[in-house]
C-alpha cells in the first residue's frame, strides 16, 4: 500500500481542458496509420498507408499547408492498422521510411532532403521473414544516424526485441541484434516497441510479458547501441493480463539525457520517467510523446475524441474525433497533429 501511495497522490493532478484557437484544420486525404517529422531545416513530412502503397506530403511553411501526396512504394501484403504501418524518421540530410510486409520482412525508403524522389533501399532485417508480427518503430538523430527496434521471432521462434542502425551516407543498416530477450519466453506479442535517440544514447521501450503482467520496461545504450542495459520496469503499478492491449506507448530523450514516456494501463494513460512513479494524465489509450528543447507534449485517444496535452502547463486541448493521433513541435513552437478520421488523414497545426 505504502508504494501505490506516491502513484495515488500523483492522479490527482489537474489536467484542464482548453479549446483550441488560432489553429488551421486541413485534410490530407484517403489512409491509415499516419506518422510525422520534422527535418533540422523544419520541414515537416507526414507518411501513411493505403492497402500497399506509401504515401508521403510535405509542409514547408511550419504545417499551414501540405503537398500534394507522393506515393513512396507500394509494398506487397503490406501490415497497416493496429500501430501497424509505415514509421518515418528525419534528420539533417535524410528522411527514412519503414514498412513491413506480412511476410515477416522490413522494406526501408530513403529521401535526400531536398529531392522528392524516394529511393528503395531493400530490407532492413538480415534474416529472411524474422519479423512477420509488422510492430516497429525507428528515430534519427540530428547527423544522419538512424535507429530501428522491432519485434522478431528470430530467437526461440518467439518475438524478442531487436536492434539495428544505419550511419549516415550508408547504403545498408547494421548487423542486426537481440536488445532485449524475455525470460518468460517472448515479449508482448501485439504492442509496438518505440526507440528514441539523442546524441550517443538510444532508448527502447517495449511492453513485457512477465509472470503474467503486461508492464513497459526501458533498456538504455549509452554507446549508439553497440550494447544496452538491463531492462527496467516502469511505473510502481503491474498490469495481469491475459491477453495483448495493442498498445505500445511513446517515449523521447530530452537535452538532459532523460528518458520520458507515456503509456496505458487498464484504460488510464500515464507519463513516467524512468525510476519515477507514474502520473495519471487521463483515461485513454494510443498515447504518444513528443519534444521539442523544453516543450513536451503527449497525445492520446479517449473513445473516438483525440487529445493534445502540454506537460509544461498540464493543459489538455481537445484536437477533434477520430484516432491514432500522433504530433510533432515545429522550430516556432506550433504542434502539428495528425490523426485518422472516417479513413482518411487529417492535420491540425495549433
Amino acid at each position: 500500500m505504502k508504494r501505490i501511495l506516491p502513484v495515488l497522490l500523483l492522479t490527482l493532478i489537474f489536467f484542464s481542458l482548453t479549446s483550441l484557437s488560432n489553429s488551421v484544420t486541413g485534410v490530407i486525404g484517403a489512409g491509415a496509420q499516419p506518422q510525422i517529422s520534422v527535418d533540422k531545416s523544419g520541414v515537416a513530412r507526414i507518411v501513411y498507408g493505403t492497402a500497399d502503397k506509401i504515401w508521403c506530403v510535405t509542409s514547408n511553411d511550419h504545417g499551414l499547408t501540405f503537398s500534394k501526396p507522393v506515393m513512396v512504394a507500394e509494398v506487397k501484403d503490406m501490415h497497416l492498422g493496429m500501430s501497424r504501418g509505415p514509421q518515418l524518421a528525419s534528420s539533417k540530410n535524410y528522411s527514412v521510411i519503414s514498412a513491413m510486409d506480412k511476410a515477416g520482412n522490413i522494406h526501408w525508403f530513403k529521401l535526400r532532403n531536398t529531392s522528392q524522389k524516394w529511393q528503395d533501399m531493400g530490407i532492413i532485417n538480415d534474416l529472411k521473414g524474422s519479423a512477420p508480427e509488422g510492430l516497429m518503430s525507428i528515430a534519427a538523430d540530428d547527423e544522419d544516424h538512424f535507429y530501428a527496434a522491432w519485434l522478431d521471432i528470430r530467437t526461440g521462434k518467439h518475438n524478442q526485441i531487436y536492434f539495428s542502425s544505419l550511419s549516415g551516407k550508408s547504403l545498408k543498416w547494421s548487423k542486426n541484434s537481440l536488445a532485449y530477450q524475455s525470460p518468460d519466453q517472448h515479449v508482448c506479442e501485439c504492442c509496438k516497441p518505440s526507440i528514441a535517440v539523442h546524441g550517443s544514447s538510444v532508448a527502447i521501450m517495449f511492453r513485457n510479458w512477465l509472470n503474467g503482467s503486461r508492464d513497459l520496461y526501458v533498456t538504455r545504450s549509452s554507446n549508439s547501441g553497440q550494447t544496452f542495459s538491463a531492462a527496467q520496469k516502469l511505473g510502481l503499478d503491474t498490469w495481469k493480463l491475459n491477453g495483448c492491449p495493442m498498445d505500445g506507448g511513446g517515449l523521447v530523450i530530452d537535452t538532459s539525457n532523460t528518458v520520458q514516456t507515456t503509456w496505458q494501463r487498464k484504460g488510464a494513460v500515464y507519463y513516467c520517467q524512468p525510476g519515477q512513479p507514474e502520473m495519471y494524465v487521463g483515461n485513454g489509450r494510443s498515447c504518444a510523446i513528443a519534444i521539442s528543447g523544453t516543450s513536451s507534449f503527449i497525445t492520446y485517444q479517449n473513445s473516438d475524441t483525440v487529445k493534445l496535452v502540454s506537460l509544461q502547463t498540464k493543459k489538455t486541448q481537445i484536437v477533434g474525433n477520430g484516432s491514432f493521433l500522433k504530433s510533432a513541435i515545429l522550430p516556432n513552437n506550433k504542434v502539428i497533429c495528425v490523426w485518422e478520421q472516417d479513413n482518411m488523414i487529417k492535420f491540425k497545426n495549433i
